[in-house]
């Protein structure tokens, strides 16, 4: 058995209903008011401008699937400049519906809860692509990039692809995430945005290929680092709250390796355990302002965590544990059912017990089946709070921990976690 789901028990008088997850058509009128925001919108916080560069898109016509990275809330007013006059439907994850019930449905977003398993996502998009004939958006990553990197990429994607047999389009962000990193969002930095959105596969090139060649192409075209990217164009974010909260990300010192310790403050980083400070320079480089600067390219440091979190899955010495503050979320409003003891190890994965409304209750999503986690970053829905949520079938769970910054660090051994459970899987 992969979940183990002890039921919660729900006052009569709450509303735990699920949106509906099969989209309505776009209202033309929600869909031309919400363009006119975006435009609104983008030129407020996109100081630096923002252009959409379209290749090989010539006479493409609807039906066909975009897929896009994910760096901010930004993505969706881009979107809408897009693809005008056609008609699109987004999939949209449920926490996004909570309070925006009717716009979202006027909108044609579908309804999915993150990283479980639901046989009405593949019935959306048919009925998109083959009822509607519209252009279907998704965010195959399901997350905004906590480092401006490529997060996971599940398989399901490539079967989706092949499954609708119809052209597929990557669109790619370039700057979105500079200009409010997620750990750091409420800040927006002068970054011009700059999208480019290409026709990769006809539908005669989909029939041909595999599920694997499909996949392939989706992550090799949506590979993409921020970075990188604005060290090649020279993007100087002058900034002088450019590192505020980089903690966020960087918890972990190399110097002294003490974890929760860091601080992101004006334009520098400090490890309050040791004493070393880098700077957050203004192409985005890490530089330290005595001694060695263990890692220059951020992505680097995030990734030298990684990998630290996965020699203490191998050794055993990892575990997480704490009795923190949950929010429920089973249907389109959030529940606050008070505390639980929430444990993350390999073995057993993610388990919650609590007891809410005199009914105890324990959850538990196993390693094998959670390929990643879904974080927050100062949680607006919550309260601005930093925060994970573990999700079955039909609930998710938004815990709030009391230790400072680990919430990357769990999203971190939740990935390699499933990976060595799965490499001990192919070696048997």
């Amino acid at each position: 058995m992969n979940e183990i789901k002890d039921y919660i028990v729900y006052p009569e008088n709450l509303d735990t209903k699920m949106p509906d997850s099969i989209p309505d058509i776009q209202s033309d009128f929600y869909k031309n008011v919400v363009r006119l925001i975006s435009n609104f919108v983008l030129k407020f916080i996109v100081r630096g401008g923002s252009t959409i560069e379209k290749i090989d898109m010539e006479g493409l016509k609807p039906p066909y699937i975009v897929l896009a990275n994910h760096t901010q809330f930004a993505d969706f007013f881009v979107s809408f400049k897009a693809v005008p006059p056609h008609r699109f439907n987004n999939i949209a994850t449920l926490d996004g519906f909570v309070g925006l019930e009717k716009p979202m449905a006027k909108l044609g977003c579908a309804c999915h809860r993150k990283y479980t398993t639901d046989i009405s996502l593949v019935r959306a998009c048919h009925k998109v692509l083959h009822e509607y004939k519209d252009v279907l958006f998704m965010y195959p990553e399901a997350r905004y990039s906590n480092v401006g990197t490529t997060a996971i990429i599940p398989e399901v994607v490539g079967k989706l692809v092949k499954k609708n047999k119809v052209p597929l389009v990557i669109m790619l962000h370039h700057g979105n995430y500079l200009n409010a990193p997620f750990w750091d969002f409420s800040q927006h930095r002068k970054v011009p945005f700059h999208s480019t959105m290409k026709k990769v596969l006809t539908a005669e090139q989909i029939e041909s290929l595999s599920v694997d060649e499909i996949n392939e192409i989706i992550r090799t075209e949506l590979c993409y680092d921020e970075y990188k990217w604005q060290k090649e164009n020279n993007i100087r974010i002058t900034e002088d709250f450019r590192a505020d909260n980089l903690n966020r990300i960087l918890y972990k010192c190399p110097h002294c390796m003490t974890e929760g310790k860091t601080v992101g403050k004006g334009i520098n980083l400090t490890c309050e355990e040791c004493g070393k400070v880098w700077e957050m320079t203004e192409l985005g480089e890490m530089k330290a302002l005595d001694g060695e600067t263990e890692f220059s390219h951020i992505p680097d440091w995030y990734e030298w965590e990684r990998e630290c979190v996965r020699q203490e899955l191998l050794d055993g010495t990892y575990k997480y544990e704490e009795t923190l503050r949950v929010h429920s979320l089973p249907g389109s409003k959030y529940i606050d059912i008070g505390e639980a003891h929430v444990t993350h190890d390999l073995e057993n994965g993610f388990v919650i017990e609590g007891e809410y409304n005199k009914n105890k209750y324990r959850i538990q999503r196993r390693t094998n089946t959670l390929y990643t986690l879904h974080n927050e970053f100062s949680f607006i829905k919550l309260g601005r709070v930093d925060c994970f949520d573990v999700s079955v079938n039909d609930n998710s769970f938004y815990c709030i921990p009391s230790q400072k910054d680990v919430v990357t660090k769990l999203m971190l051994a939740t990935e390699e976690a499933h990976k060595i459970v799965n490499e001990k899987v192919a070696t048997v």
